[in-house]
């Protein structure tokens, strides 16, 4: 028996799985005055937006040369904005290398070869049962169950729905945030942020019977207040992605 367990204390701590919103920078070449620029410029459509975020860069998309490649630059320029890299997302195994150094995590890309491939037991690959399974043997898994939320979602408040849809049945007010795996319904006006799509699914769609949103997000894709109140402000609405921008449809039109 351990002096801890002997001694009637509990572990210092214990590891439990968490889902975060994340930022993701899609860098396509790397040009640090420019970077800063134009970071400079995005902060100021929305500083209270920016502040403080955790920020992922993502190298799905990089044409650059690997040796221009900086991340300790970035990482000061991101920090001097109160902006926090915390990791690479994607990347070729130099580019990988090179945020290690960095002391970076290391995230998987959306392309097949990005993920990890997934674990069978030894005896499943090589057994005859395994070779010859029929697409009927498969167990099919039920599709994620909505979240339905009937309260007003307050200022400060998150709402998160890690692998469905998310159904809000009242206001979300200016300063809440609601995420979800799938689509986002709120049956009532949005003002605070709404992430649709979080795992990356571009198909997923906002709709809201008032656009007063701070921010709308879309697999990564997002619009900030000003530049939503130029369609569908204080109308109802929904909210897609096509061709990587999102697009606002009324709801009548739809």
């Amino acid at each position: 028996m351990s002096d801890t367990a002997a001694s009637g204390l509990k572990q210092s701590f214990q590891l439990k799985s968490a889902s975060v919103s994340l930022t993701a920078l899609e860098l396509y070449y790397f040009d640090n005055d420019e970077f800063e620029a134009n970071l400079r410029d995005k902060i100021s459509q929305a500083p209270g937006f920016f502040k403080d975020i955790p920020l992922v860069i993502s190298l799905e998309k990089y044409e650059g040369l690997d040796s221009e490649l900086d991340f300790f630059k970035m990482i000061g320029t991101c920090r001097r904005h109160n902006i926090h890299v915390i990791g690479v997302r994607a990347g070729n195994d130099d580019q990988r290398r090179l945020a290690r150094g960095a002391s970076l995590a290391l995230f998987p890309g959306s392309s097949p070869r990005d993920q990890a491939p997934a674990r069978t037991k030894p005896d499943e690959a090589s057994s005859p049962e395994a070779e010859t399974s029929s697409p009927a043997d498969v167990p099919t898994s039920e599709p994620a169950a909505a979240k339905i939320v009937s309260q007003t979602v307050r200022s400060g408040q998150q709402v998160y729905a890690p692998e469905g849809d998310l159904i809000i049945l009242a206001p979300v007010q200016a300063g809440a945030e609601v995420l979800a795996a799938g689509n986002i319904h709120v049956y009532g006006p949005l003002r605070g942020r709404a992430l649709a799509g979080i795992h990356g699914a571009e198909t997923a769609r906002v709709f809201c019977q008032s656009l007063e949103a701070e921010l709308v997000s879309i697999a990564g894709h997002y619009k900030i207040s000003e530049d939503l109140q130029d369609n569908g402000w204080k109308s109802a609405v929904q909210i897609q992605l096509r061709d990587d921008l999102l697009v606002v449809t009324p709801l009548d039109k739809a």
